[in-house]
């Protein structure tokens, strides 16, 4: 596996990782409040606004198909710096459509538009921060940026359905936007990260790129990395339907919003803790305890009271739940992954990753409807379940054992 390290000069301090990722997860957290909490008051099904989830992770599916690309042409600044104008002027746009079920096309093209401009936003920061970490800090700065990327999730969602309800949706997406550009100043003092796996030639560069993915792909530890990752752990698919199904629990609006911006505190809490942890013990032990956590939370909601207390405490500590989960992803990837050809081996794992959100969120959003909000928190919890358990049982069975001792003549 290709482990070569930044060198010492080329580090970064983690804390800018959280401010890199921010726009990454406040695009889908206005998406998934506002278009979410709107189109359910235009009287959309769970499992209609489920489609437009399940669209907006298909990109994040299928990234690590053109990760070569920016891991061979432009400057991981100069991507990240186009995906962030793209993306603030796509959000700006989107708050001027209709939210209806007449739209839901146009809303499905638009959606996709934008998560494919944010998976390119996205791998920029990853190659800044496999190359400007050194190892004994990966657990951190993976905890920082999914500060960053689940509490910029929490934050653009709040902020964006407070604005949307108070003052207009288009309004809303227009100060989302600007936040979002406010976010790539830390380009400013960054070094650029290390450019040693390019070769002269762009398919040079790119038989390179296939040398180090097929570097984890034939180690045993990141075969047990890609596996752990496929499994229904620590999805937070849940949160994606708590907007829509908040009136079970009698929660407004103005409460759903609150509960937002709280625990986008949480979350960033959280996902620091999580690394800080990742850097004390195995990486893919705290990954699946963290989703065991997850898992936990699910039910404890829905078995609880539907009221808007029980609505707040269990929303918050899901979310606190979901930073320990992303963090610990993070910690594993920037562990399996190295430095070299950055974009493409952290979104091939990424890729992966978001195959159980793609199917979890296909399950949840009928399931719901179809039975009621508790089964679809006890379902997720199930798969949790089951799926720690399934990994526990593949290391063991895929452990070596020392060679038997020879038998005495």
């Amino acid at each position: 596996m290709d482990v070569r390290t930044p060198l010492a000069r080329r580090t970064a301090h983690p804390f800018v990782f959280s401010v890199l990722y921010l726009p990454f997860g406040a695009i889908g957290g206005f998406l998934a409040t506002v278009l979410g909490y709107k189109l359910k008051q235009a009287g959309l099904t769970t499992a209609e606004i489920g489609v437009l989830v399940t669209i907006a992770l298909w990109p994040n599916v299928l990234k690590v198909i053109w990760a070569p690309i920016v891991d061979t042409t432009l400057s991981a600044k100069s991507w990240y710096l186009l995906g962030v104008v793209l993306l603030a002027g796509g959000l700006a746009s989107i708050g001027l459509l209709p939210l209806g079920r007449s739209s839901l096309v146009y809303l499905a093209a638009a959606v996709l538009a934008l998560n494919i401009v944010a998976t390119i936003l996205g791998m920029a920061a990853d190659i800044l921060m496999a190359h400007l970490t050194p190892p004994e800090r990966k657990g951190r700065a993976g905890g920082w940026s999914q500060a960053g990327n689940v509490g910029g999730s929490s934050l653009g969602g709040a902020l964006g359905l407070w604005l949307a309800t108070h003052v207009s949706v288009p309004f809303a997406a227009i100060v989302v936007a600007a936040t979002m550009i406010a976010c790539a100043t830390p380009l400013l003092f960054l070094p650029s990260e290390s450019r040693d796996h390019r070769q002269a030639s762009f398919t040079g560069s790119l038989r390179q790129v296939g040398i180090d993915v097929w570097a984890i792909a034939r180690a045993r530890a990141g075969l047990l990395a890609l596996f752990v990752l496929v499994l229904p752990l620590g999805t937070g698919i849940a949160s994606n339907f708590f907007a829509p199904i908040a009136g079970e629990w009698k929660a407004s609006a103005d409460i759903v919003a609150l509960i937002a911006g709280v625990a986008a505190v949480a979350v960033g809490l959280a996902a620091v803790l999580g690394g800080y942890i990742c850097d004390w013990m195995d990486r893919k032990t705290a990954y699946v305890a963290f989703g065991v956590i997850q898992a936990l939370v699910a039910v404890g909601m829905a078995l609880a009271p539907r009221t808007p207390e029980m609505f707040a405490m269990f929303g918050i500590a899901y979310a606190a739940a979901t930073g320990l989960a992303f963090a610990g992803y993070a910690a594993l990837t920037l562990e399996t992954i190295g430095a070299g050809a950055a974009a493409t081996k952290y979104n091939l794992l990424a890729s992966v990753s978001n195959v159980p959100l793609l199917y979890v969120a296909a399950i949840e959003g009928p399931v719901q409807t179809r039975f009621s909000s508790a089964a679809m928190l006890l379902t997720e919890a199930g798969l949790a379940i089951a799926a720690a358990a399934l990994f526990a049982i593949v290391v063991v069975a895929t452990r070596r054992r020392p060679p038997s001792p020879a038998l005495a003549g």
